[in-house]
């Protein structure tokens, strides 16, 4: 019977016999079954850099760990829900931008390191600004002191050039009419009108000059002047009334551009007359007659109408040229200024008592 001893003896010496025959490469070589790679072959196979810190210490800095957060308030502490709340970079460009909570609260998540600020708009509120702030990782940033003062008020003025003024009150006054249809174009119902310029009061002298009813007007002048046999030289007859016609026609024309435009443009005079409205009776038809001799400068100041005088005149002059050769001289000339104050006085009280 083979004893333990010699039993052990022989498995040592068939352990050494399979050392010897099996090559060490065998022994060191992965084995790869029906169960796949062997668990020392899959950790050699696995990048380096693959392994869970590594993970962990990449995700926070693709993604942002940082936050940003505060409380919108106005001067007195009470919360501001519906602001208008920006977050940017350091130069500037807007990154998110969100609305404050109910409670004015905000909170921007997942922001990268870096340099930033807060900007806050609210309706009714002055625009704020932060201070430049760095995150860094993983940082809970709580901006300090977001408090709105009240916007002050813009008030916004348009300086407009006086001449658009101007032309704006001569639209006006070019469909001013009085009971109707006698043309009221150089009435200002405006006390402290724009003064004209000189095209402008050439504007408005052809505007009034050329109308329909002073064309009515000259008719009717010389009709008259038919009837009584006035400037007997005319003779009678349509070869009477023509000659009429066109005298009272030049008349007229040249009275109103010489009184209207021409001396006013030279003077620098305002060819308007100034409706008064109030007060007694007696100082309205005062102010009425009174404005015949007396206008305004360009400037506001109060001077004596030379414009109505020497445009007067110089129209009565310029009549010796067509009226008859009896009629012609020094009391033609001042017969025609003196018709043309009268004139001047009469459409005055029509224009204070018949306002439109």
């Amino acid at each position: 019977m083979v004893s333990p001893i010699n039993r052990l003896r022989a498995v040592v010496a068939s352990v050494s016999l399979l050392l010897w025959i099996v090559p060490a490469s065998a022994v060191s070589r992965p084995r790869i079954g029906a169960r796949g790679i062997s668990s020392g072959a899959l950790s050699d196979a696995l990048p380096r850099d693959a392994g869970p810190q590594n993970s962990a210490r990449k995700t926070p800095a693709a993604e942002g760990s940082a936050s940003v957060a505060g409380t919108v308030v106005d001067v007195r502490g009470a919360a501001i829900p519906g602001a208008d709340v920006s977050l940017a970079h350091g130069d500037g460009t807007q990154l998110q931008t969100m609305v404050s909570e109910a409670n004015g609260e905000f909170n921007f998540t997942k922001i990268l390191p870096g340099p930033y600020l807060v900007v806050v708009n609210a309706k009714g509120f002055a625009l704020f600004t932060s201070a430049e702030f760095v995150l860094t990782v993983l940082q809970a940033y709580e901006v300090p002191n977001v408090s709105l003062s009240i916007a002050t008020a813009n008030m916004e003025v348009t300086v407009r050039p006086t001449e658009m003024i101007a032309a704006e009150q001569i639209k006006t006054e070019e469909q001013q009419r009085l009971i109707g249809f006698y043309p009221n174009f150089y009435t200002s119902y405006i006390h402290d009108a724009a003064p004209l310029t000189a095209k402008q009061k050439f504007s408005l002298a052809t505007r009034g000059t050329f109308d329909p009813v002073a064309m009515l007007g000259v008719g009717v002048a010389a009709g008259i002047e038919q009837g009584t046999n006035a400037y007997a030289g005319y003779g009678q007859g349509a070869v009477g009334y023509s000659k009429r016609f066109a005298a009272k026609f030049a008349d007229g024309r040249s009275s109103d551009f010489l009184t209207h435009a021409v001396f006013p443009a030279l003077l620098h005079q305002d060819p308007r007359y100034y409706y008064q409205g109030s007060g007694s009776i007696k100082s309205r038809i005062m102010h009425a007659v009174r404005s015949a001799f007396i206008t305004r400068s360009d400037s506001g100041r109060t001077v004596f109408n030379s414009s109505y005088l020497l445009g007067d005149m110089c129209s009565g002059a310029l009549s010796n040229l067509y009226y008859p050769q009896a009629n012609r001289g020094a009391h033609l000339v001042f017969t025609n200024a003196a018709i043309g104050f009268a004139g001047r006085i009469g459409t005055n009280l029509l224009r204070e008592f018949a306002k439109p």
